[in-house]
Formats: C-alpha cells, sequence, structure tokens
C-alpha cells in the first residue's frame, strides 16, 4: 500500500469505538461503565467479608455457586421473555431490582448485623436478577446500536467497558476495604446504579414491533433449545463456553486463597490479583473491537481458550507476586478473548426473533454453568489446596480446546453459507470495505479467503 491508501491512527481509532456514533450505545456505556465498576467493588467485598467471617475456600465456592446458579435455571425464561416483551423496560427492571439487593447488604454490613446466612440469601437473589438482566441486556444491544453491521463491535466495546470496571473496580476495593470496610464499599454499589438507570431513561429508541407469540412460553423455550442444539456450530460454542465455565472460571472465587495463603497478603493483594485479571481482559475485548470481520473467531476462540488453561497452569505453579500477576493478564486475556469471540459468532448467526433465547442460552452456559464450577472448585480447594484445583481446571480448559480445534473444519463448512449470505466472509467484506473505502480504514485480513469461523 501507499502512504495514501493507508489509514491513520486516528481513522483506525475511529473503526474500533465505530457502535458509539450511537447515542443510545453511548448513553449506555457512560452509565453502565459507572454501575459495573461498583459491581466489582462489591464483589471483592463480598468475597473478603465471606472469607473474613469464615475463613473457609469451601464458603468462597457457595457464595460463587449462589452468585450464579439461579442464572441456570431462570435464563430459558428470562430469553423467552426477552423475545416476547420491551426489552428496554425489562433492562431497567432488572437494574433496579440489583440496587435493592446491593442496597439491603450494605445496611445488614454498616449495622453490623451480618451474618454469613444473610449473605448466602441476597447472593441467590442477586443470582436470580443476573439470570434475568444478562440475557435481556445482550439480546438489546442490537436495538441500542440500531444496525446489525455495528453488533460485533458494540459486543466488544460492551466486553471493553465491563473490562475495564474490572481493572479499576478490584483496585479501588482493595484499598477501599483497608481504609473504610467491606460496608461502604458495598453502598458505593449501590449508589452506582443510579447512572446506569439515568442513561436506560435518556434513551430515544425505535419502537420494534413484536408478533406476539402464538404459543406457551414452555413451547417458546423448547424452539429456542431445539434451534440452538440442532445446529452444529451453535450447539458446538455453546459447549465449549460450557466445559470452560465449570472447569477453568470458577478459578476467581479462589483468588482470596491465592491471596493470603499463598502470597501472604491481604486485601489489597486481593484487589491487584482481580486487577492484573481485569487487564489482560480489557485488552482481550480491545483486540476483538479491532478487527474487521467476525471470520476466524473459531480459531481465535480455540486459541484463546488454550492461552487460558496454560496461564491458569502459571497462575498454579506461582509463589511469587509478580508471577501471579503476569499470570492473571494472560488469563484475563484468554477467558474473555475466548467468551466475548463465542458471544459474537452466536449474535451473528442467531435469528432475530431467537436472539433473547439463544442469549439465555449462553447465560446458562457461561454464568449458569460457572457456579456449579464454583461449587466444585470450593470442595476441591478445600481437600487439595487451591493451586492443584486451577491447575486440574487449566489443564482441562487446554484439553477442550483441542477438541473443539478438531471440529472446526466441519463447523466451517456450516457456518460459510450463512456468512456468505450476510457478506462477512473476508472476499466479500474486502469488496465492500473497497467500495467504502473513503470512509472505513482498512484493517487488514482476518484469515484465509473463505475462512467463516
Amino acid at each position: 500500500m501507499s502512504n495514501g491508501d493507508t489509514p491513520g491512527s486516528g481513522s483506525k481509532l475511529r473503526f474500533a469505538l465505530r457502535a458509539l456514533r450511537h447515542r443510545n450505545f453511548r448513553l449506555f456505556t457512560a452509565g453502565q461503565s459507572i454501575s459495573v465498576i461498583g459491581t466489582w467493588m462489591q464483589q471483592v467485598a463480598v468475597s473478603w467479608l465471606v472469607y473474613r467471617l469464615t475463613g473457609s475456600a469451601f464458603y468462597l465456592g457457595l457464595v460463587g455457586f449462589l452468585g450464579q446458579a439461579p442464572a441456570f435455571v431462570l435464563a430459558p425464561f428470562a430469553g423467552a421473555l426477552a423475545d416476547r416483551v420491551n426489552k428496554h423496560r425489562l433492562v431497567i427492571a432488572t437494574q433496579t431490582a440489583a440496587m435493592v439487593q446491593a442496597t439491603l447488604l450494605a445496611v445488614l454490613v454498616l449495622s453490623g448485623t451480618v451474618e454469613v446466612w444473610h449473605i448466602l440469601l441476597l447472593m441467590t437473589m442477586l443470582g436470580a436478577i443476573i439470570g434475568f438482566d444478562t440475557p435481556s441486556r445482550q439480546a438489546f444491544l442490537l436495538e441500542m446500536v440500531g444496525e446489525r453491521a455495528d453488533l460485533p463491535n458494540a459486543i466488544a466495546l460492551n466486553s471493553s467497558m465491563f473490562n475495564l470496571a474490572r481493572l479499576i473496580g478490584p483496585a479501588i476495593a482493595g484499598v477501599a476495604i483497608a481504609v473504610m470496610g467491606e460496608g461502604w464499599v458495598i453502598a458505593i454499589n449501590a449508589a452506582s446504579y443510579i447512572a446506569v438507570l439515568s442513561s436506560l431513561l435518556l434513551m430515544r429508541l425505535t419502537p420494534v414491533r413484536r408478533v406476539r407469540a402464538s404459543v406457551s412460553v414452555l413451547s417458546h423455550i423448547r424452539e429456542g433449545f431445539d434451534y440452538a442444539f440442532g445446529f452444529a456450530p451453535i450447539r458446538s460454542i455453546l459447549l465449549m463456553v460450557a466445559t470452560v465455565s465449570v472447569v477453568a472460571v470458577p478459578f476467581t472465587v479462589l483468588l482470596p486463597v491465592i491471596a493470603t495463603d499463598v502470597l501472604g497478603g491481604g486485601a489489597d493483594t486481593l484487589g491487584f490479583l482481580m486487577a492484573a485479571m481485569g487487564l489482560g481482559a480489557l485488552s482481550g475485548a480491545l483486540f476483538l473491537a479491532a478487527r474487521s470481520t467476525v471470520a476466524g473467531l473459531g480459531r481465535v476462540i480455540a486459541r484463546a481458550a488454550t492461552l487460558f488453561g496454560a496461564a491458569l497452569l502459571g497462575v498454579a505453579a506461582s509463589r511469587s507476586l509478580p508471577l501471579t500477576l503476569l499470570a492473571l493478564v494472560f488469563a484475563g486475556f484468554g477467558m474473555m478473548t475466548q467468551m466475548a469471540s463465542s458471544n459474537t459468532v452466536l449474535q451473528t448467526l442467531v435469528d432475530d426473533d431467537k436472539r433473547g433465547r439463544i442469549m439465555s442460552l449462553y447465560s446458562m452456559a457461561f454464568l449458569g454453568m460457572t457456579p456449579l464450577g464454583s461449587l466444585i472448585a470450593g470442595v476441591a480447594a478445600s481437600r487439595i489446596g487451591a493451586p492443584l484445583t486451577i491447575a486440574v481446571g487449566g489443564t482441562c480448559a487446554i484439553l477442550a480446546a483441542f477438541l473443539f480445534r478438531l471440529r472446526l473444519p466441519a463447523l466451517r463448512e456450516q457456518v460459510r453459507p450463512i456468512y456468505r449470505r450476510l457478506g462477512i466472509l473476508p472476499e466479500v467484506a474486502r469488496g465492500l470495505q473497497a467500495a467504502t473505502h473513503s470512509t472505513t480504514p482498512d484493517v487488514g485480513e482476518e484469515g484465509p479467503s473463505g475462512e467463516a469461523a
């Protein structure tokens, strides 16, 4: 390319942030960024509070289980609901409920009356809220951006926002817990919901015509399951996400044990560990935001899961804070790249009238299976120790990635016709890019011509 043909860094940045040109998505990103920082602060505070009260890895795993297990049961109903009702109003309702949960927990901690059973009950409540919120919010992304072409970028930027908060929130929480205690940190999270609720109320949305469902909710749910598991690419991605969510993602509930028993630190050390993971996850999300096409994401999923597993082996082996932080950066990158890539491919393949239900299955595979893994990890760590438990999870993630990679050629053959119809294949995308070169920068090829997954 000549210099005149090469886009500047400013053009590439605008391309990577292209979904932010939509007002509703800008509002949501601004409000949600503040709220999610509070959410991560609360997560660190609750983990530290539970470990301080009990000194038990099992209770850490139990809290992780109860905080997400309801999503597994409720997500199918939430997905069917999201395909039937106004997603905007549904997300407002779930965010309001989350604010109430945080407020109740903060009052109990600040009053000095909190007991472990209070925490378990309120985390179960939060898990139920998450079960309805996640699929609804994911399905709502398309309505916020308004253009299918910008949806993959919106997913990547949404993940970037989430993981920037993962980087900032735990770092603030580690210091704040030491200075003011867990209760005020949780209270800050409760107040942070005002930002996201304000952004949702300020949106101007184009009315979406919804066809009234002629079947029962259970039939609607069954239709979604049949659609997802009857198509091998969707089925394989969901199974891959579920497997890694059970065996590898739950290592996060053991980080308080790593911070104290392995590294000999305190709440600030836990904050640093979670921030390092957030830095890696943010890098992975930005990596995806800079991509020009979803073509080739199948290989990215396999490689990212392999990196995630290998990084967990590093966390398990390390007895040094700097080395553990470095391993967690790679773990965060691998985990987020795999999960966000899977989300992107699913949202690209799915029919619009089934988007809520497929996102509910993604929530079941990711958020719904993680609590089972958290419970298993808590029990295993109490018997064989946290480092060995994390090492086993990392090994299983590497094996799952290998098996998924073996299936990619067959999956690609089934995805290719869909991507060709949507103009997503690299040779089609390059033709569209050439036609609009004055407004769309050339960010390079994503893989061999014709590679669809």
